[in-house]
């Protein structure tokens, strides 16, 4: 059973009075362990897909399976729920609370899971360490590198052990040295654990890293291309 699985998903939106159509059928499916790049020009659809995928939107029309679950109609909360769940995410602009530490901000998708402080830390340290960052729990974001910080937004993507990690432009905000050293852990946390990772990126080289690259535009897929292993 695929770890995704779209079946002709839609997204219209109302403009005014107008309806722009943001995914015209999207079928496709994404198997547990896989690496995917999602590329496409602005206003292709990418970030409305990806949107979907993470349960933070609703498709128009169509079937969204997560690991067997029917997501396509499930109310926000519900939604809610399957996100702490199944799914970690990873933002371009990190997305980390300016006052909390390394090991606070990672412990927060713990918050609601019914762990003692005692198993969050213990979750959150393993994480940061698998991330590479032993010794930096104590820092708050302002004291570490752009590379470190988003190693921190990695760590909490893990934390929870969710079978889906979603990455939005994860490299956008750092420099060429550090965007490469991310992707490599991208690749040894894909290849280590067998967690599926979907990402979206505007950079080429920053695709490569991928084995799989999907490309979107005027809301429709042109192209899905598998590299050989």
């Amino acid at each position: 059973m695929p770890l995704i699985e779209t079946k002709n998903i839609t997204k219209i939106y109302r403009a005014g009075d107008i309806d722009v159509q943001a995914l015209c059928g999207i079928s496709l499916q994404i198997e547990k362990g896989e690496f995917v790049a999602v590329m496409g020009p602005s206003g292709s659809g990418k970030s409305t897909f990806m949107n979907i995928l993470g349960c933070l939107d609703k498709p128009s029309d169509g079937t969204y399976l997560l690991d067997g679950i029917d997501v396509s109609e499930l109310e926000r909360d519900e939604r809610a729920g399957i996100r702490n769940k199944k799914i970690g995410f990873v933002f371009q602009g990190f997305n980390l609370l300016p006052r909390t530490s390394a090991l606070e901000n990672v412990e927060l998708p713990l918050l609601y899971n019914g762990l003692t402080a005692h198993e969050r830390r213990d979750r959150a340290m393993s994480a940061l360490q698998s991330v590479g960052l032993e010794g930096r729990e104590g820092h708050h974001p302002n004291q570490l590198s752009g590379g470190q910080q988003q190693r921190v937004a990695i760590a909490r993507a893990l934390v929870n052990d969710s079978p889906l990690i979603l990455a939005d432009e994860p490299t956008g905000n750092l420099d060429s040295k550090t965007s490469a050293e991310i992707m490599r852990l991208f690749v040894k946390l894909n290849s280590e654990s067998r967690m599926t990772v979907i990402f979206v990126t505007h950079e080429s080289d920053i695709a490569a890293y991928s084995r799989r690259v999907i490309k979107f535009l005027d809301g429709c897929i042109v192209s899905d291309e598998k590299k050989e292993k």
